[in-house]
Parts: structure tokens; C-alpha cells; sequence
């Protein structure tokens, strides 16, 4: 089913600021209604495909994606991305070396990529093995009676 113009705007307002609301009033849906057809609107198979056609679309190639942010702390971790480092040369003066990640750095890219393959993370279980006592404290008329 094709959006109508309303469901287009509502959408794309959505986009703005996130807020249903707002967008739904934007729209030009009714203040009364405005909260409930946000929602509903919400809901809507279309209108979600629509949003995320949009989104991908304002995607900026400037903004790096979870894959490159990987593959950056991996060439760290190994030792293979380097950066300029200021060194001074003992007259005054300093000169800019291309130097490769020191200890600290590779030891923070492999804490952040074994928290992102949940390395770190401890397993525990535990095995409860009790009696489940149920009471019936409920009384049955209102006299007080069981």
C-alpha cells in the first residue's frame, strides 16, 4: 500500500526529532489525536520501510559504520594503524614521527573489541533446588470465612 501525502510528512518529520507527537502535529494531525496516530502511524509496515529508505539515504559516508570502527581497532590491536607523535629533538624544537600504537593503546582496542564479542563476560549459573510451598491465605466469603 502506497503512503498518502500526510503519511509522507508524518514520516518525514518523525525523522527530525523522533518524537510521534510532534511529527503527527506537524503533519497535520489534529492536537487531540496527535499522540495516538503518532503510534499508530508508527506501526505501519509502509511508513517504517519509508523511514528507513529515508535514513539510509541521509547516511553521510563521512560517518564511519560499525564494520570500518572494527576493522580500525583490529589494525591498532595488531600493531599496523600508526600516528603522528610529537618528539623533541633537545635543541628547542620538536619533529613529527609516524609512530605505531603504544602498549596502552592496543591494550584499550582489545578491551573494546572483547566487549564487543562479549570476551569478558562471565557465565554463571546457578542451581536452585528447593520445595515451592504455595499457601492459600485468600478468604472465600466476606464474613471472613474460608
Amino acid at each position: 500500500m502506497a503512503l498518502n501525502e500526510k503519511q509522507k510528512r508524518f514520516a518525514d518529520e518523525y525523522i527530525i526529532d523522533l518524537n510521534a507527537t510532534q511529527a503527527a502535529i506537524r503533519a497535520g494531525y489534529s492536537q487531540k489525536t496527535a499522540r495516538s496516530q503518532g503510534q499508530r502511524l508508527l506501526t505501519k509496515v509502509d511508513i517504517q520501510a519509508y523511514m528507513a529508505d529515508k535514513m539510509e539515504q541521509h547516511v553521510k559516508p563521512t560517518i564511519a559504520k560499525q564494520e570500518e570502527v572494527l576493522e580500525t581497532l583490529t589494525k591498532v590491536l595488531r600493531g599496523e594503524e600508526s600516528g603522528a607523535t610529537l618528539r623533541g629533538t633537545g635543541k628547542g624544537s620538536q619533529v613529527v614521527d609516524d609512530m605505531p600504537p603504544t602498549t596502552t593503546e592496543r591494550i584499550r582496542a582489545a578491551e573494546l573489541l572483547g566487549k564487543r564479542y562479549g570476551i569478558w563476560q562471565e557465565n554463571k549459573t546457578v542451581d536452585v533446588r528447593s520445595a515451592v510451598t504455595f499457601v492459600d491465605d485468600i478468604l472465600d466469603d466476606a464474613d471472613g470465612t474460608d
